[in-house]
Order: C-alpha cells, then structure tokens, then sequence
C-alpha cells in the first residue's frame, strides 16, 4: 500500500511539474515509471515466491489484476502517460498462475468444508423437538440454502474482484461442487425419513425441506447455463427429493381413498355420485395439511392429487367388472360418468373453500389437460353408431397419445353389444391413431394391466 501510494503521488508530481522541465526526448516520465514499475514488481515478485496465507495470495493478487492495473494505471491524471511507457504486469505470468491456482484451491476447499459444517447443523436441527418456523404461513428450513447460496455466491464476487478469468474459474468449480453437497443434503435427508418416521414434527420438516429446494432450484435456474450438466444435476437431485416427499405426504390420503374407489364396482356404479362426495370430502381433509407449502409445491402436489383421482377412476373402468348390453345401460352409465367428472373437475381445477374457514380459498390444480379424459370415456360408452365411436377413440388417442390396446379393450369390454369384429376394427383404429412418443405428462402409460 505504501509503494503504490508513493508511486502514484511521486509519478502525478512528475506528470504536473518535473516533465516539463526537461526536453521531450529526454522522456523523463517514461524513465520514472519504468523504476517505479520495477522496484514495485521486485518487491511483488519478492513477496509472491515467499510462503503466504492465503489473505496475502488474495491481496497480491489483488494488486496485479486489479489494484495496480485499474486504480493506479488508469488514474485521469497518469492514465493517458503510462500508456505510452506500456508497462508490463507486476508479476511474470507463470508466477501469477501460480498464485491463482493456490488461491483458487483454497478458496474451494474452504467452501466445502463450510458447507459440510452447515449440513451437520442443519442434520441437529431436523433432530431436535421444535417445529419449524413458519415464514408467510409455510414451513421453512431456509438456513440452509441461504448460507450455501450467500457461501458460493460470496465466494464468486471475491474471485471475479481479482479478475473476470479468475472468477470464472472459481465459479466453474463450484458449480461442479454444488451438486455434489446436493446429494450429501439428499442422502442425509433420505436417511431422517427412513429413521424419524416418530418424529413429533415429522411431516412439518419435510414440508421445510421440500419448501428448501425450492432456493436452490431457483438459484440453479437465474445463475447457471442452460446446457450445464451441472445444472441438470443439481434440479435432478431436487427433483427426487421433492418426489420422495410428495411421495409420503400423499401416501395416507391414497390409503383411505382405494377402498372408496373399490365401491364404484362394487355398487354397479348405481351410488356413485355419493362415492364421487366421499372421494372428494376425504381428498379436501388432506388438502388442509398442504397449505404450508410453498407455491410452486402446493400447485405441484395438488396436480399430483388430481392425476391420482382421474387415474383412480379410470382403473375401476378397466377391471371389467361391468358389462352391459343394452344402450340404456350404457346411458346410464355415461351420465354417471359425466356427472362424476364434473364434480371432480370442479372440485380439482376451481377454487376449493377451506373446510376450517370458510373465507379461505385453495386455488386449484393447473393440469386442466386431465379433464378430457372421463368425458371422453363417457361419451364412447354412450355412443353406439360404430364410426361416431371410432372418431371418439381417434379424439382421446390424440389428446392421451400414451393410451394403448390393452386399455381400450379393458375398457370397451362396458359395451357388450359390440361385436368381435367391431372391437377388432376399434382397437386397430387406435393402433393407427396412437403416437410412438409418450406426453410429457402421461395418464395412460401410468396405469398397469394385470
């Protein structure tokens, strides 16, 4: 600090009052810089080939991509006088590199092991008998993300203040790092769920954690390179700890809803209006326990919910318990099915009112690309002309391209009417109507044929 105070001050009275003095080929200024210059890179040179901590490899490095070059070289009374004498860098570039890839190490491992000791506290926290804290009503466990997000980013500015290609390189490496802490987070995780199941705030730390990943996949998302396999990674990683979850939460409230479901069978479908007011006042009990999730999870999670129901209903189609002749049969039965979608659209997709309160309102699932599915059943069966059916399979096989044979003759089995050489011509109209290609949301592909 003194040097370069002494060089810019000794070289500013140079410029102003010394220069003039002398004839220009004398290039007075030029000669002062040039001994400045060196005596200050001896020194740094001197300085660099020592044993340093790494604070002292920080501000070295400091000073020759950015203290030295920037702030003394292209001061507004130098700038334009230096540039001519055309100076060379403090250190010689073998040794600068040097110095970089120590600092760079450094700074990685410091990091790592920082971010370790964090998880460790994190891992105490999910064990002690407190519940979370709530932040906007939902569940929170944001320490985490919020120290490892401010450690890299923190981490990055102090690299990219040495230099762009320093900064660079460091956020390079911890891009690869945090993936890496990721599945460190997941494997602790997944290792508190199989362990804590008696845990008093069990299901609250998951909806902590679950609301967690939310930071980092928002993070990934705003700061990383779309084609980075880094990237892919990290939200890979989430991915499968947010699914796990949604996994557990869901788990008791399918449960309860499987043998409901089983009574639409049972009953020949003649009571199943009231299964459809069970299915829906069971379901809106569980919603209650959602609300502390954030939302792009509580719009995730009641989505999963509402596939479930749709695909629930669709499976007590397939299991060709019925079988009926007559078209009124079959009437009736597509009027039951209509009426049950409507209610379940109506309760999955509107805004659902609170059981506990009656001014709160739960906005409902955004996967409005399920609510074709049931009226479309409903209409084949409720159709008899054998090409307005065969028009009806085509429309559902492009709107579900995951729908395939085993699930249509599952399910034309309801219309006993039709014959051998009817069901023959449907189902090989669908083999020319099916895509190759799965949805990215499938519905058909999910249900299993026994």
């Amino acid at each position: 600090l003194h040097m370069g105070k002494t060089m810019k001050e000794d070289l500013t009275v140079v410029v102003k009052y010394i220069k003039q003095l002398y004839p220009p080929e004398f290039n007075v200024f030029s000669i002062y810089a040039e001994l400045y210059h060196n005596y200050f890179a001896s020194q740094a040179k001197k300085n660099a080939e020592s044993h340093l901590e790494d604070k002292d490899i920080y501000l070295l490095l400091s000073w020759v991509h950015n203290i030295y070059p920037k702030d003394m070289r292209k001061d507004h009374v130098l700038a334009e006088e230096l540039e001519k004498v055309k100076l060379g860098s403090l250190l010689p570039t073998s040794l600068s590199k040097e110095l970089e890839k120590k600092y760079l190490d450094s700074e990685e491992a410091t990091i790592k092991t920082s971010l370790s000791k964090c998880l460790d506290k994190e891992i105490q926290r999910w064990k002690e008998d407190k519940e979370p804290e709530k932040l906007n009503g939902h569940f929170q466990s944001e320490l985490l993300a919020i120290f490892v997000i401010q450690s890299i980013y923190s981490g990055q500015k102090r690299a990219k203040d040495i230099s762009v290609a320093v900064g660079e390189e460091l956020s390079c490496r911890l891009w690869k790092e945090l993936p890496v802490f990721l599945k460190s987070y997941k494997e602790a995780f997944e290792d508190f769920k199989e362990k804590s199941k008696k845990h008093r705030y069990y299901k609250p730390i998951l909806i902590a954690n679950i609301n967690n990943c939310g930071n980092f996949r928002d993070y990934a998302e705003k700061n990383m390179a779309e084609k980075d396999e880094n990237k892919a990674t990290i939200l890979s990683t989430l991915g499968d700890i947010e699914n796990s979850v949604f996994d557990i939460l869901l788990q008791q409230l399918f449960v309860q809803l499987k043998p409901i479901y089983k009574k639409f069978t049972e009953n020949k479908w003649e009571s199943s209006n009231e299964i459809m007011n069970e299915i829906i006042k069971t379901t809106s009990k569980h919603i209650s326990d959602f609300q502390t999730l954030k939302d792009p999870f509580y719009h995730a999670i009641v989505e999963k919910i509402h596939a479930r129901l749709v695909k629930e209903y669709i499976v007590r189609l397939l299991k060709k318990k019925v079988s009926l002749k007559t078209p009124a049969q079959q009437q009736t039965l597509a009027q039951h099915i209509s009426k049950n979608a409507a209610d379940l659209e109506a309760f999955c997709i509107s805004n659902v009112r609170c059981p506990t309160d009656c001014f709160l309102f739960w906005q409902g699932s955004q996967a409005t690309w399920l609510n074709s599915a049931l009226p479309k059943l409903a209409e084949i069966i409720r159709l008899q002309d054998l090409g307005a059916i065969k028009i009806e399979v085509a429309t559902l096989a492009t709107i579900y391209p995951d729908i395939r044979k085993r699930h249509l003759e599952a399910f034309l089995h309801i219309k006993a009417n039709l014959s051998r050489s009817d069901l023959k011509s449907i189902l090989g109209y669908l083999a020319d109507s099916t895509a190759s290609t799965l949805p990215k949301a499938p519905l058909f592909s999910n249900i299993c044929m026994s």
